[in-house]
C-alpha cells in the first residue's frame, strides 16, 4: 500500500471518528469543537473555521488555527467566501487567495492564509460552511474536498439532531411544567375537597345556635375521650344539665345565655354539647371530688346570675366512670339522676 493510500485510509478513520462524535453531540458548541479539529486534521490544514448562517450574515462561530482568524465576527454573505459557498451551494477551492476576486483581500492580509477550501454545510438551503486554510499556496485535491464535504454533510445532520433534541427537551420541559401545574391543581382541589368535607363534618357535629357540639359531635368526641381516660386509668365525670330561666323578658335566648354561662364554668379541654333547648352535656376529667364539681357549678351559676342580671335555673344529673361503664351506660345513669334531681 503506497503512502497516499495509507494517508487516505487515516483520513477515512478520522472522518468516521468525527461522524461518530457528531452523532453524540447535543449542542452547537460541541459540534463546532468536533468540526474545527476534524476538518483541520482531514486535509492537514493550518487552520479551520466553523461558520454559521445568521440571516444575511456569516457568523464565524469557532476556529482552530496556527494564529487567530475571525472567530466571533460577522460579515455580509455577499462579501466573504463562506457566504459565496452557501449562496452557490458548492465548494470554493482557491489555490491563491490574492488571485481570486471572490476573496476580500483586506480581511485576509493580517492572517497567515494563502490557500483555502470552503464547503457548504448542507447543499440544499445551507446553514453554514466549513473552511480550511493553508499558510503556503496549495491546491486541495478532489479527494480532500470530498472528505470535507462528507464532514459538512454529517455536520448538517448533527445540527438537525441538536435542533430536534432541543425541541424535544423543550417539549419535555413544557410537558413537565404542565404536569406540575396539573398536579398542583389536583392537589389544591384535593385540599379544597378535604377542607369542605372537614367543614361539612364539623357543621354536622356543631350546634348552629351556640357553637357547642351537638349530640352527634358529643357522642363521637366523648367516646374517644372516654377510651383515652380508660387507658390512662383516669375517671370521667358526665354531667346532664337542664338549664331554665325564671325570666320571661326579652333579650338573649336561653340556649345562648346558658352556653355562655357553661363556658365560664368549665375548662377548654372539657367537652360541652347542647342537645336542644336548655339541655346540655358535659364530660370532664381530672376534676377531683364530683360533689365539689357540682357545688362549684351551682355557685358559679349564682355568681353568673348576679353579674349578668339573669335568673337561670339548673338541674344536674351526673355519672362517674369508676366502674368501667361505656358512654351509653354513663348517659343512662346521668339521665336518671337528672330526673331525680330538683332545681339548683
Amino acid at each position: 500500500m503506497d503512502g497516499s493510500a495509507v494517508s487516505y485510509e487515516r483520513n477515512l478513520e478520522c472522518l468516521v471518528w468525527a461522524i461518530q462524535q457528531l452523532s453524540l453531540a447535543r449542542d452547537l458548541d460541541r459540534i463546532a469543537e468536533i468540526v474545527r479539529s476534524a476538518a483541520r486534521e482531514l486535509v492537514g490544514a493550518d487552520g479551520a473555521t466553523f461558520v454559521l448562517r445568521d440571516g444575511d450574515r456569516c457568523f464565524y462561530k469557532d476556529e482552530d488555527a496556527i494564529s487567530p482568524l475571525w472567530k466571533g465576527l460577522r460579515f455580509p454573505m455577499e462579501s466573504c467566501i463562506s457566504g459565496w459557498a452557501m449562496i452557490n451551494r458548492e465548494p470554493a477551492v482557491i489555490e491563491d487567495i490574492y488571485l481570486d476576486p471572490r476573496i476580500p483581500h483586506d480581511a485576509y492580509r493580517p492572517t497567515f492564509v494563502k490557500s483555502l477550501v470552503m464547503v457548504p454545510i448542507r447543499s440544499m438551503a445551507p446553514v453554514g460552511a466549513i473552511g480550511t486554510y493553508w499558510a503556503t499556496p496549495r491546491l486541495a485535491s478532489v479527494r480532500e474536498v470530498g472528505l470535507l464535504q462528507a464532514l459538512a454533510d454529517s455536520t448538517s445532520v448533527a445540527m438537525e439532531n441538536v435542533q430536534l433534541y432541543n425541541e424535544l427537551e423543550q417539549r419535555v420541559i413544557a410537558r413537565t411544567q404542565d404536569l406540575v401545574a396539573a398536579n398542583r391543581l389536583l392537589y389544591d382541589e384535593a385540599c379544597e375537597r378535604e377542607r369542605v368535607e372537614q367543614d361539612i363534618q364539623r357543621f354536622s357535629m356543631t350546634d348552629e345556635l351556640t357553637g357547642l357540639h351537638n349530640r352527634l359531635g358529643f357522642l363521637r368526641h366523648a367516646s374517644e375521650a372516654l377510651e383515652t381516660a380508660r387507658q390512662r386509668d383516669v375517671p370521667c365525670l358526665l354531667l346532664h344539665l337542664q338549664v331554665g330561666s325564671n325570666d320571661s323578658g326579652s333579650g338573649e335566648s336561653l340556649p345562648l345565655t346558658a352556653a355562655r354561662m357553661l363556658r365560664t364554668q368549665f375548662r377548654r379541654d372539657d367537652l360541652l354539647a347542647r342537645l336542644g333547648g336548655g339541655e346540655f352535656l358535659v364530660l370532664t376529667t381530672g376534676y377531683g371530688d364530683p360533689q365539689a364539681v357540682l357545688q362549684r357549678l351551682r355557685a358559679g351559676l349564682g355568681a353568673f346570675n348576679r353579674a349578668a342580671e339573669q335568673s337561670l335555673t339548673l338541674r344536674i344529673g351526673h355519672a362517674e366512670s369508676t366502674r368501667g361503664q361505656d358512654l351509653e351506660q354513663l348517659l343512662h345513669e346521668a339521665d336518671n339522676t337528672l330526673h331525680r334531681s330538683g332545681p339548683g
